[in-house]
């Protein structure tokens, strides 16, 4: 999966969280100054040709929606990060969240337990 901007992926939170948008409709999220209709009409037909997004056509203008959702973009992102900076290891992650102390032992085997229960 291809990677956004920090503007695609704001972008992509509007997508996601109002559904199709026209630009004009997206342009009234920002509060002033907002950027120029121009500007976000680039990003938008950008993320269109990245697979992101699609259109329908309504007389001369287009409405645009999201063809990845948010979830599938964070599992996308999460199996990068992974891939780039942990080798590929999700045991590499699960260590150094751990020695970082962002999950407890405890925590790591409750999260086994709940884990083993559903396998059964």
């Amino acid at each position: 999966m291809k990677r956004l901007t920090a503007k695609e992926e704001e972008i992509m939170e509007w997508f996601w969280e109002k559904g199709p948008l026209f630009v004009k409709e997206l342009l009234t999220y920002y509060d002033a100054p907002r950027p120029h209709f121009n500007t976000l009409s680039t990003i938008v037909r950008g993320l269109e040709e990245k697979g992101f997004l699609s259109h329908h056509i309504y007389g001369n203008t287009y409405q645009y929606y999201p063809l990845i959702s948010a979830e599938a973009y964070g599992q996308g992102n999460l199996r990068n990060v992974i891939a780039r900076y942990f080798n590929n290891s999700y045991l590499g992650v699960v260590s150094a969240l751990i020695k970082e102390e962002e999950i407890s032992v405890e925590d790591l085997r409750r999260l086994l337990d709940e884990v083993e229960q559903g396998n059964q």
